[in-house]
């Protein structure tokens, strides 16, 4: 089966934001004692992201209660947002406080196999739904980076130009 993804490309005079997507399947129930750590921060983290630099959206719901699930399979919970630019977002997830969550992120969440984090720019207004994002990822683990879908590692431009490979940190 061949996955078909096309995109419109939005005008560059408009004003572009990166969305991201996070995906992590849970190595226990939520409101399991192996998760009680990660659960107890959700809300300090959630606001360290919506006070950060460059922070414009996020999906909002509640993975204790099970509204950040992926449709149809609540082991696997998500994370969606918009930020001004990719520096904004990286500086949050790899130079923020949020990092030593990252670093904890084994104890929680099963290793993916493929992708599980996707960046696309979107124009300027547009929160995105689970299921656009889904697709995205989709798209990154079928046929690599592109300006539709890409990752910090291998980054696109909000014009689509390549911007080489980023260094990251070694929480990543």
């Amino acid at each position: 089966m061949m996955l078909a993804f096309a995109y419109p490309t939005p005008p560059m005079t408009q004003p572009m934001q990166l969305a991201q997507l996070n995906v992590a399947r849970l190595l226990a129930p939520i409101d399991s004692p192996q998760l009680v750590d990660f659960v107890a921060q959700l809300d300090e983290i959630n606001a360290l992201a919506e006070g950060s630099p460059g922070f414009v959206w996020r999906f909002e719901g509640d993975a204790r209660e099970g509204s950040t699930s992926a449709p149809g399979d609540e082991e696997l919970i998500i994370n969606l947002s918009v930020w001004a630019s990719s520096e904004a977002l990286f500086d949050y997830v790899y130079r923020s406080a949020h990092k030593s969550v990252m670093t904890r992120r084994r104890e929680w969440f099963a290793k993916a196999a493929d992708m599980h984090m996707v960046l696309w720019w979107v124009p300027a207004g547009h929160w995105p739904d689970i299921a656009e994002a889904m697709q995205r990822l989709a798209e990154l683990n079928a046929k690599g980076p592109s300006p539709a879908a890409f990752s910090f590692r291998e980054a696109f431009g909000a014009d689509g130009r390549p911007l080489g490979r980023r260094a990251l940190t070694p929480a990543d």
